[in-house]
Parts: C-alpha cells; sequence; structure tokens
C-alpha cells in the first residue's frame, strides 16, 4: 500500500517534511503548493512532483494526505478543508494562534472521524523517546522534578517575531508539548520573561528570554528555560529527577571526540541548529503518522496535544502579562479535568 501525499508549504520545514516523506517507501510525494510560487517550483523539480493549487489538491481524489508546512495562519482552515475532503493529515505545530480558533478545529476533527496528527517532532527525537520509555517502565520511580533546557543560538529575524505569536506560542510550544508529554497537564503555571538578546525584539512586543514553572496537583514541578541566544549552538537539554533515580538527555555535539591534555578537557559544541539537531526526530514522526494511519490507530500527538501546549502558551502570556500564576482551567483546554 502505497498512500498519495500532497505537501503545502514549500519553505524550510516544508523541505525537510519533503525529504522524510521520500524515504519512507509506504508514501509517495506527489504535489506541493505555496504562495510563492518560486519556491514551490524548485521543491517540485528537485523532486520530480507536479506544482498545483490548493483546490486541486483538496478536490483530487487521488491524494490519500495532506501535509501541512505552510505559514500558521492557514493552519486551522487547511485542516478543516482537508478532513472535510477525506484526506488524512499531517499538520506542523502550532494548530493556530488563537486559541479558541484551536479548539473549534478539535471539535470539527472530532466531528469528522478523519485521522489529524500534530507535528510535535520532538517527541521523537531517539533521545527524549528513550528517556520516556525508561520513566514509563519505571526506572526512576516516580518522577518529581523535570527541567527542560532550550536555546536557539541567535534570534530570528525580526520581522519573523512580529508574525510568529510570541515566545511562548513559537518556541516554548514544544517544551510545553514535552511537558504534557511527560508529566500530563500542570494545574498551575508562572512566568517571568524579559529582554535581553535584542532591543528590537522588546520594541516588537515580544520577550527573548523566559522561565516558567508548571505545578502538578501532586506536588511534582516542572521548569522551563528558554533563550533566543546561545552562542555557542543549539542547546537542548532534559533532565527528570524521580524516587528511585535520573534520567536526563545532554546536547548533540557536533563530534564526539574530547580531548583532554594537562591544560584540561574540551569536547566540540552542541550541534548549531535545530535542522542538525532533530533531522532524524522529522524521519521517525512521519514514520509514526504512516505507522498510526496504515493500523488505524491512535495517532502519537493529536489536535487536543495542540491545543493543551497552545493552552499553556496563552496561560504563559496572562502570567507574564499580570505578574501572577495561573490555574490551568477547562476554559483555556476546552477539556473537563
Amino acid at each position: 500500500m502505497t498512500l498519495n501525499v500532497a505537501l503545502f508549504g514549500a519553505g524550510r520545514i516544508g523541505k525537510v517534511h519533503a525529504a522524510s516523506i521520500k524515504s519512507d517507501p509506504r508514501a509517495q510525494l506527489v504535489a506541493v503548493t505555496d504562495v510563492m510560487e518560486q519556491a514551490a517550483a524548485e521543491l517540485a523539480s528537485e523532486h520530480g512532483i507536479a506544482v498545483r493549487s490548493a483546490d486541486e489538491i483538496l478536490n483530487d481524489r487521488s491524494i490519500d494526505v495532506i501535509l501541512i508546512a505552510s505559514s500558521t495562519n492557514t493552519h486551522a482552515d487547511l485542516i478543516e478543508r482537508g478532513i472535510a475532503a477525506g484526506k488524512a493529515v499531517f499538520c506542523e505545530k502550532p494548530i493556530d494562534l488563537d486559541l479558541e480558533r484551536a479548539r473549534k478545529v478539535v471539535a470539527s476533527v472530532s466531528a469528522a472521524g478523519k485521522p489529524v496528527m500534530m507535528g510535535f517532532n520532538r517527541r521523537f527525537d531517539p533521545n527524549f523517546s528513550t528517556l520516556k520509555a525508561a520513566y514509563d517502565a519505571g526506572d526512576i520511580g516516580k518522577g518529581e522534578l523535570l527541567a527542560v533546557t532550550s536555546y536557539d543560538p541567535a534570534p530570528p529575524p525580526v520581522g519573523y517575531i512580529k508574525v510568529s505569536g510570541g515566545l511562548f506560542r513559537d518556541m516554548m510550544i514544544h517544551d510545553f508539548d514535552i511537558c504534557c508529554w511527560l508529566f500530563g497537564m500542570p494545574e498551575t503555571l508562572s512566568a517571568t520573561g524579559s529582554c535581553l538578546v535584542d532591543p528590537a525584539i522588546g520594541e516588537a512586543g515580544d520577550i527573548d528570554t523566559a522561565v516558567v514553572v508548571l505545578t502538578y496537583a501532586d506536588g511534582r514541578i516542572a521548569t522551563i528555560r528558554n533563550s533566543r541566544r546561545a552562542v555557542y549552538g543549539y542547546d537542548q537539554r532534559l533532565e527528570l529527577l524521580g524516587a528511585d533515580g535520573l534520567l536526563s538527555v545532554e546536547n548533540q555535539l557536533e563530534t564526539t571526540v574530547r580531548k583532554a591534555t594537562t591544560s584540561g578537557v574540551t569536547s566540540a559544541k552542541p550541534q548549531l541548529f535545530f535542522l542538525e539537531r532533530y533531522m532524524r526526530a522529522y524521519e521517525i514522526e512521519w514514520g509514526a503518522f504512516l505507522d498510526a494511519l496504515i493500523a488505524d490507530a491512535p495517532m502519537p500527538a493529536t489536535v487536543q496535544d495542540g491545543v493543551n501546549a497552545l493552552a499553556l502558551a496563552e496561560a504563559a502570556n496572562i502570567s507574564l502579562r499580570e505578574g501572577r500564576p495561573v490555574t490551568i482551567t477547562a476554559e483555556l483546554t476546552g477539556v473537563a479535568k
């Protein structure tokens, strides 16, 4: 069984997903669409596929799957149009920048009964997934303290910042998802943040440095640290302390060579950016989507997961703005606790 796949978006992430689709023999990339005609033409030429309009793709019954890697403001509409056209859907995070709109998408997906998966690629990183498997197996007992570190090597252009939805929705949303994946939804959230890296980011109404603390009803605590600047590379670490031990994920380095002399011990820097760090995760993620789709099994990252992470981002914005902890309620997530 080979599934025909059409790609929405021929930008940086679209190119990553195109490579993942081509790497799995169970799927065949057949078409791409993008508002940037040149980008679509270049990707189509690279992969030997057609450039088609969104309407042509959605109306083509031979296309089984659409993969949405276009701009965030298109995600919600394309998910709904895709399921209405009978397609299975894979969509990059986030569902939308507006939480209410995202909750409506959950309702649409539930009513349609079509398979939809959200692209939270870090769940599929071999290091993080190995940690979760060990934790779920009880290797360190009950989890007590979770610490997630995510620092970018440099901030994106201010033009991107202005349309990104802000650090919590754009950058930390991955870390919110990791906390939910490991610990579930918290009871309260407290956020603090500032602009230390680039004054222009502050002038655009955003922050570039933040810490969030999530507290759980049973006393567990999770902390997230984000910065838009780590001059030494892409810093991605996780530490989970349990009653019977510790699980941790360290950075992936440019090389594994370490030099030890009388002057000291040195090693390589972390890999430079997310495309290097998580390329394998994108491939595994796509394979997991196909596994679930072919087996008619639950998707490993759902639209509700997307809403949950976005709800925590919304709570973080409220906490930062009002200087107080925020209780995570059903009004935020759309799901009663």
